[in-house]
């Protein structure tokens, strides 16, 4: 069986890069047009549909999901959103699952460039862009983001683990730019959230991918900021990695 489905992987993963590039391509002249004549509201509503249908994308490979949240999220107030990370489609989940709440992403500065709908979004979508190997410029830039996000209500998508984690097994989170979200968005939600099985569909590289994998995202307890970061950055990793099945 699972050499079947190795055998299918390929053309199918050929289908869905297609479909999947197409999207982008289509959605970067439709971001413009959303931002240009509906501004920063447009932009978002063509956003959203764009994140549903890459997800849609990945039905050619057999992929489904699932959204499980147990908890009553204010859509008056901002979210800190913290998530493990497995793939680049970690993104487009949230996205879409949890697009009522406006999120916004930190994302490292490469990509705010070349990439058909996904730099345009990064640019002109209130996210942030960082240079990791600069503290000069990422440290102002999240500050900056932070008070952004908590005088907009917007929520801030963080993955505290840096690269994404190959095998599913969650890496060790790094403090650093959840402290400075803490420090400047003090008033706001954290939201652990645990995604699941995103890895697989590039456990084998970027071709083929994997097909027949049923993707979940499960928010976990929210819990307010405290005075103890140190306390809630240990409680903040352990809902999120407790959740995670490997």
């Amino acid at each position: 069986m699972k050499a079947i489905s190795k055998l299918l992987s390929y053309p199918l993963s050929i289908v869905f890069y297609l479909s999947f590039g197409s999207t982008l391509v289509i959605f970067h002249a439709l971001q413009w047009l959303g931002l240009k004549l509906g501004g920063a509201k447009g932009h978002r509503g063509v956003v959203n549909i764009m994140n549903l249908c890459l997800l849609r994308c990945l039905h050619v490979l057999g992929v489904t999901f699932s959204f499980k949240n147990n908890h009553s999220l204010p859509e008056d107030k901002p979210l800190i959103i913290v998530s493990n990370h497995q793939s680049m489609f970690d993104i487009p989940m949230i996205s879409w699952y949890l697009r009522k709440h406006k999120p916004k992403f930190i994302s490292k500065i490469e990509l705010g460039k070349g990439i058909p709908s996904i730099s345009f979004n990064l640019r002109h979508g209130g996210n942030v862009l960082i240079d990791r190997k600069n503290p000069k410029q990422s440290i102002p830039a999240l500050s900056k983001f932070g008070k952004f996000v908590a005088q907009n209500n917007f929520s801030a998508v963080i993955f505290p683990e840096g690269t994404r984690s190959r095998n599913g097994k969650p890496k060790s989170f790094a403090p650093t730019g959840l402290k400075i979200l803490f420090k400047n968005a003090p008033d706001a939600l954290v939201v652990p959230v645990t995604i699941n099985n995103s890895w697989k569909l590039v456990e084998h590289g970027s071709f083929p991918m994997g097909v027949g994998i049923h993707m979940t995202l499960e928010v976990q307890e929210p819990m307010p900021i405290d005075k103890e970061p140190e306390i809630l950055l240990k409680k903040i990793e352990e809902r999120i990695t407790l959740a995670i099945r490997t």
